[in-house]
């Protein structure tokens, strides 16, 4: 069984729409997925749908990935099968929402005092109704060649430090590991490898989320060096959580794939074991 726990749509800033994204699903012979678009679960009814009308051969788990502010950091945090319907869910997600304009408003000031106007404007059309991102206004700089890629846009406009950037005021971890619990949800700590935080802050940060009632961490990702996933599924062991894994999912890359290369350490315990539709998956074997 392969299970994909991480993925995006165009509802915030992945290149396929939900349709796409299942059917591509099933191309690469993903058995279960999770569609966990940053701060919006409106790609979900969308992406279920699609797999209805064609009958297709792919379980869908309703997710999101919430952003938060910890010690002046973002870290995300994923929640796996949620209600969509939770009013705590909906109100946090509608915050998110709020702040996500606020600051892509303030960035678009930023950026036009660095003689680049119309990039609020243009991020907004990019983002074609779904949830504004930073990776909207990196693909407009792309678009107009004021940057040549778009690590080149987040390193010279959109990055921490850099000449636009803009400090993010998402929720809390404990606010969104509630939320997530309210909506009968898993909070699930994303991409713990990927915040280049030392040993000692990465701890610290797993630390905050076990007593804010985290349940897992992503261990297994698409490009992560064997360590990384030995010593993620070290943490499992050590701090009492659940593995997950994903890939990440944003658009087709040939190293970034929907189920590639997702499977997990022995000895942790997967995170699907608590949905009961699961079956026993062995450890340590390639999903």
């Amino acid at each position: 069984m392969r299970i994909d726990l991480h993925s995006h749509s165009t509802c915030s800033d992945g290149h396929l729409s939900p349709a796409e994204l299942v059917a591509r699903a099933v191309e690469k012979g993903v058995d279960v997925l999770a569609l966990t678009d940053h701060d919006t679960i409106d790609g979900i009814a969308l992406a279920q749908a699609a797999i209805d009308a064609d009958a297709l051969p792919l379980h869908l788990l309703s997710g999101v990935e919430i952003s938060c502010t910890w010690d002046a950091i973002e870290v995300h945090v994923v929640g796996l099968q949620v209600d969509t319907q939770s009013p705590a869910l909906l109100a946090l997600l509608e915050r998110q929402s709020q702040a996500r304009t606020a600051r892509g408003v303030e960035l678009g000031h930023r950026l036009e005092k660095n003689k680049l106007p119309g990039c609020y404007e243009g991020a907004v059309a990019l983002a074609n109704g779904g949830m504004l991102t930073r990776s909207h206004f990196a693909h407009y700089l792309v678009e107009q060649k004021h940057c040549k890629t778009m690590q080149n846009a987040f390193d010279r406009y959109l990055s921490r430090g850099a000449r636009a950037y803009v400090p993010h005021h998402w929720a809390s971890i404990e606010e969104v590991v509630t939320a997530i619990h309210a909506a009968g949800g898993v909070a699930v700590l994303a991409h713990p490898g990927r915040y280049k935080l030392s040993t000692k802050w990465l701890k610290r940060l797993l630390v905050l989320f076990k007593e804010a009632g985290g349940d897992a961490i992503e261990v297994s990702l698409c490009q992560q060096s064997p360590h990384e996933r030995s010593t993620l599924g070290q943490y499992c062991r050590d701090y009492g959580f659940m593995a997950s894994v994903g890939s990440d999912f944003h658009t087709p890359l040939p190293w970034v794939e929907l189920g590639k290369n997702l499977w997990l350490p022995k000895d942790v315990t997967p995170v699907w074991h608590v949905f009961s539709a699961f079956p026993d998956v062995p450890q340590g074997e390639e999903l």
